[in-house]
Formats: structure tokens, C-alpha cells, sequence
């Protein structure tokens, strides 16, 4: 496998954001926050909360990117729950389903999946064709991919305007980070 790309900043995020992101917030904030996720993994779950407050702190200030980096040896139902949120993608509601799985507390069973899409408003035929059929693994893949590339070994990683962060992933730590970033960026 490929090295990480290196700058004096630190390692890099591979590739950079691009239109198949999936992002939130103005894509011109000062701070862009990416995080590699896996939707069955406790410590991104709780990372999911302290992303939301950043969220709400920040505001506009922030643009947020989340990439699955599925752990499929240790999480048996995270590539299904990856899968489930493209194919939310695919009908204009990646952020809901997103949330929902988080929301979840790694309850992701096919039947667990099914529901959330009848929650959070889905086509439920064209959903259960969709996941049945894999429809959206290599959408999936290519996240994973990207993070290999970026030197990502765990969930969750994040990386600050295309470095990573290797400090601690709790409010306050994030928090000083992105805000020296946007002040560099500023």
C-alpha cells in the first residue's frame, strides 16, 4: 500500500474534497472538517455528538465532510449501514439517514435499516433494491479508499483544512483546533 502523502503541515487527506463528497455546511468556510467514520463503531458514535455541537458552534464557519471508513472485520453490520446512507444519497437524504444511524446506537440490522428509511421518508422499494443489490458498495469503497491513502487506521480520524488532527477528539480539543485553523486561514 501507498504512503500516506506528507506536507510540512502533516499527513494529507487523499483526495481532496470533491463533488461526490458528501458535505455539509458552505463548502468556502474557512474550516473544512472531514471525519472518516464507521457507523457501528462506539467512538464515532460519540464522535457524531461533539460534531454536531462543532456544528452548531461554528455555524456557516464550518464545512463538515463525512467519509465511511467501514471496519468490516470488527463491525459486522457497517458496510449494510454504509450502503444504506448512499442509497439515501441517491434519493436527496444522506444527512438524515446519516444521523439516524448515529442516532441508531448501532442497533443496524437489515429490518433496522428498512425502518430508518421509512423514517426518514425514502422510497422504501427502490431502498430495499438498492441495498439488496449493492447497489452503492463502490461509492462506499471509494471512501474507504480514500482513507487508506490518507493514513487512516481507525474511526474516527479527522482531518483540518486536508491535515489530520491526531490530538483528542473531545468538544474543547476539536474545538481550538478548528478555530486556530479558520484564524490561519483568515
Amino acid at each position: 500500500m501507498n504512503e500516506p502523502r506528507r506536507s510540512a503541515e502533516g499527513i494529507e487527506l487523499v483526495p481532496p474534497i470533491g463533488e461526490t463528497d458528501r458535505v455539509r455546511g458552505p463548502q468556502d468556510a474557512p474550516v473544512t472538517l472531514v471525519e472518516f467514520g464507521d457507523y457501528d463503531c462506539p467512538y464515532t458514535v460519540r464522535a457524531h455528538a461533539v460534531v454536531r455541537g462543532l456544528r452548531r458552534r461554528l455555524g456557516d464557519g464550518l464545512c463538515f465532510v463525512f467519509r465511511a471508513f467501514p471496519l468490516t472485520r470488527i463491525h459486522t453490520h457497517v458496510q449494510a449501514a454504509a450502503e444504506a446512507a448512499e442509497a439515501a444519497a441517491a434519493q436527496g437524504r444522506f444527512w438524515e439517514m446519516h444521523d439516524r444511524l448515529f442516532e441508531a446506537h448501532r442497533r443496524l440490522e437489515d429490518a433496522d435499516l428498512k425502518r430508518y428509511a421509512g423514517e426518514v421518508g425514502l422510497d422504501g422499494e427502490r431502498f430495499e433494491r438498492e441495498t439488496e443489490e449493492h447497489a452503492h458498495a463502490g461509492r462506499v469503497r471509494e471512501d474507504l479508499r480514500s482513507g487508506l491513502r490518507s493514513g487512516v487506521r481507525g474511526t474516527p480520524t479527522f482531518f483540518i483544512n486536508g491535515v489530520r488532527h491526531d490530538g483528542s477528539h473531545d468538544f474543547e480539543t476539536l474545538l481550538a483546533t478548528l478555530e486556530a485553523a479558520g484564524k490561519g486561514r483568515g
